[in-house]
């Protein structure tokens, strides 16, 4: 997507290029944050962020793209259609070696990381009265899985194979993401639904706001046989309402991407004020309160873009 002056500064512009003997250049730089759905984590600390670079950095002019989030953000910064990204670390990693099953066909070699932030969490939801209370009681109950090949999806596929479950459990299979689930379950057309997503998230406050739910737990043991990135977590008690105990499930990091032809200035800013501005971001959604940059550089399958490096090694943290 492309900035297109108005026709004064499109004619200054070419007027100054004309005195030069150069071609006229677009005269702001774009950021496109690329997010997920807009009831999810990934959009409202997006929209902060836009916010951000916008008031912060010097000609920039920003936008905020709601997608399917991970592999499809991944799979569009590759193609030059984005300037950052949020998504799950097992994503970046698949789409740094280029899996495709996970939705990659080739490597994606443009990827470059600006910092880990905050975890995601699977988050196993089911209206009270589908009498789904553990994993197993999923067999043949109605689940949705998120986005096909999605980072929720990618996530849901590793946990049931874990459990030693598959699809073929499931008495009906959706694959819809986190807005249209919850309506879904709030209209008893769904029994439950998988999503990956920082605590708190929209979609399950809206649905305990209307309705009785099980958060579903996923034992320890569980995730640990799926291993890295993926870490036994827990979702404590009062995340949601009625949620009286601490939930056990998996947590899996999640990384702000860009890619290599983003100015290294660029990337230099936009990892700066993401850490000097951590306020506005915990103000947009509380999952934003575990950025640590103490951590930012942990755990990452793809190089940091050299604009990322330099503010790491100013503040000491490399």
């Amino acid at each position: 997507m492309s900035f297109v002056p108005t026709r004064p500064l499109a004619g200054l512009l070419f007027g100054v290029a004309m005195m030069n003997g150069a071609v006229p250049v677009q005269a702001q730089e774009f950021i496109n944050i690329l997010t997920g759905g807009t009831s999810g984590v990934y959009y409202p600390l997006g929209v902060a962020l836009s916010e951000i670079y916008a008031e912060n950095i010097e000609g920039a002019r920003t936008q905020v793209q709601a997608t399917k989030a991970s592999v499809e953000n991944l799979n569009l910064l590759q193609q030059g259609k984005g300037e950052l990204a949020f998504a799950l670390g097992d994503s970046v990693k698949a789409g740094w070696d280029g899996v495709q099953e996970a939705g990659f066909p080739q490597p994606l070699t443009e990827l470059r990381a600006i910092a880990a932030i905050y975890p995601n969490y699977v988050q196993v939801v089911a209206s009270a009265e589908s009498g789904i209370t553990s994993f197993g009681d999923l067999k043949g109950k109605s689940m949705s899985v998120g986005a096909p090949a999605s980072g929720t999806e990618l996530n849901a596929r590793a946990i049931f194979a874990a459990s030693g479950m598959s699809y073929d459990d499931l008495g009906k299979l959706e694959y819809l993401p986190y807005a249209e689930s919850a309506e879904l379950i709030k209209n008893r057309q769904l029994d439950s639904t998988l999503q990956s997503s920082g605590l708190g998230v929209a979609f399950i406050k809206d649905l305990t706001a209307t309705m009785d739910i099980n958060i579903v737990a996923i034992p320890a043991d569980v995730v640990e046989k799926i291993g890295a990135p993926y870490v036994p977590s827990i979702i404590p008690a009062g995340t949601y309402d009625g949620q009286d105990e601490d939930i056990p499930t998996a947590a899996i990091g999640n990384i702000l991407v860009t890619r290599a032809g983003v100015s290294d200035e660029t990337a230099y800013q936009m990892t700066k004020l993401l850490f000097e501005n951590l306020d506005k971001l915990k103000a947009a959604h509380a999952a934003a309160g575990a950025i640590d940059p103490a951590k930012a550089t942990e755990g990452l399958s793809i190089p940091l873009h050299p604009g990322a490096e330099r503010y790491y090694k100013e503040a000491g943290l490399l």
